[in-house]
């Protein structure tokens, strides 16, 4: 039972995909209602054949990315974030992952 609680607390909606034309920005958003107090928001992207790479963590506010590309930003409630991809280019098309965690 307590692994079924702990799955159901993790659960996270994302888009199922998203579209942009190269240089257009785009937000990829995530939905965690269930959040607990020390969760940080971590995304990660996935490109074809590769394994995950973390991209930017957080656990309130806006932060931008270390290369200025884009920024995290978390609502106050802390139950949604974004990611804003500022400027992508056809090599950012990837597999982007919310996760909560640590």
């Amino acid at each position: 039972v307590a692994v079924a609680v702990a799955v159901a607390r993790a659960q996270i909606q994302q888009d199922p995909s998203l579209e942009t034309t190269e240089g257009n920005g785009v937000n990829i958003s995530c939905s965690h209602p269930n959040i607990r107090t020390n969760d940080y928001i971590h995304f990660y992207r996935q490109l074809p054949g590769r394994g995950p790479e973390l991209i930017v963590s957080g656990r309130k506010g806006f932060k931008e990315l270390p290369d200025k590309s884009g920024s995290l930003s978390v609502s106050s409630d802390r139950k949604s974030s974004a990611l804003y991809l500022s400027r992508p280019r056809r090599g950012d098309s990837a597999v982007y992952y919310c996760a909560l965690g640590d």
